[in-house]
Parts: structure tokens; sequence; C-alpha cells
């Protein structure tokens, strides 16, 4: 009796399908009461999609390219003679860029730096003053790979300190008071992290700044160095 309602069942599935393909049952070929109908338990060769492997991380998402704000903390020290005026400054940065392509961003800087005069007098006369500057430039990157990146930058820009007058006029540097143009070029590496938004960076760089050469001295150097790590966002 079981054997019977199998293939009865099996007869009117054949029958149903047959139909929707277009041919009438009465057509197809009958089939007798010890046909034994069976089932794979396994889809048929060649079309077995393989299992994904859930512990594989997503594709990573492309990089974000366009405005960039970098912000960074670290220390503007000096080369020439001014080094025995002032110690080495703590330096804050700020960079406001766009990519014009995967490798290319002209920028635009600011920069404030704070030291004193603490290398050439006793500390009951030391007088503390900020640096101060301006700029622009351009910045190429190169990519070691997806996360890792070093960059070469030039920028030109004006830098001064801002003092009471004739405060580092009796060191000799005058023309430190006033802005006055300053030519550099800087290197860096970045860590761009898995939010595509986001990257770290270290990075330092040098300068030649006109305004702190000591007056009437032709054999000053007016050189300046920084150092920093960075903070980068992509919008």
């Amino acid at each position: 009796m079981r054997r019977s309602a199998l293939a009865l069942s099996g007869g009117l599935t054949v029958a149903l399908a047959l139909r929707a393909g277009g041919v009438r049952a009465d057509d197809a070929p009958p089939l007798s009461p010890d046909t034994q109908i069976d089932i794979a338990p396994e889809p048929p060769e060649g079309k077995v999609h393989p299992p994904t492997n859930l512990d594989e991380p997503p594709p990573v998402r492309p990089r974000r390219r366009g405005l960039v704000l970098e912000s960074s903390l670290g220390a503007l020290g000096f080369v020439g003679d001014f080094r025995h005026v002032a110690p080495t400054a703590s330096w804050f940065h700020g960079l406001l860029g766009y990519e014009i392509n995967p490798w290319l961003m002209l920028l635009g800087e600011g920069e404030l730096a704070y030291t004193d005069t603490s290398e050439s007098v006793d500390e009951s006369h030391v007088s503390a003053f900020p640096i101060w500057g301006f700029g622009g430039g351009a910045r190429a990157t190169f990519h070691a790979s997806e996360r890792v990146a070093v960059f070469v930058q030039g920028n030109v820009g004006a830098l001064g300190a801002d003092v009471p007058h004739g405060t580092l006029a009796v060191y000799g540097f005058r023309t430190a008071e006033s802005l006055n143009p300053s030519y550099g070029a800087r290197l860096g590496l970045e860590w761009y992290q898995i939010d595509r938004h986001m990257a770290l960076s270290l990075q330092a760089g040098v300068r030649y700044a006109d305004g702190f050469a000591k007056f009437l001295a032709s054999s000053d150097v007016p050189m300046l160095w920084d150092a920093a790590a960075c903070l980068r966002y992509t919008f």
C-alpha cells in the first residue's frame, strides 16, 4: 500500500512537470506500480557552489580622495646662531589640502610655535614668545602598499616671531621680529587606518628662514628643522 502511494505521488509530480513544459500528461509514458523514484541528497556535479568563508574579512573599501585636513604636534628647532638664543620650541601645525589625483596634493598650511630666550640670559630675564607662519605647497605621495605610503613635500611661506619691538634685536635678530620668506621641504611616512577617512603619519622637515639670520653675520645659516606626529582626515 505504501509503495503504491509513493508511485502515485511520483506519477502526479511527473505529470505536473510535463504539463508545465507544454507536454500533455496523456502523452507521457505510464509509470508501472513498481517504479522507484530516487531523490538525490546532493546537487548535481558542476553546479556545486563553494561555501563562503565567514572568517575572511570583507574586501578593503577604496581610500577616500579629496579634501584633506591634517593636524600635527611636534618640535621646531634652530640650526644657525638663533639656537644660542632660543631652545627647541613646541610646534603646532595645521594643513588643508586637496588631492587632485591619487599621488599629488596641493595644500595651504599654518603653524604656531612657543619658545623663549633662556639660551642667552639667566632665568630672571627670560622672555617667552610665539613664532608663527603660513604658506603653501605641494605633496607627492608614493604607496608602498594599500595602507603604507611615503610622501615628499615642498613648501614656501613666511615665518616670524611675535614679540615687542626690540626684544630680539638686542641679540642680533632684528628681522626675526617680522614675517620674512621661508622655503622648505618635508619627508613623511603615512599609515592608513581601516577607516578609509583616517591616517596617521610621522614627518620631518627643514627650511631656510631669511628672518632668522643674525644681523651682520654673513656666516650664519638661518636653517630650522621640525619633526611631528600627525593625524589626517580625508572628507
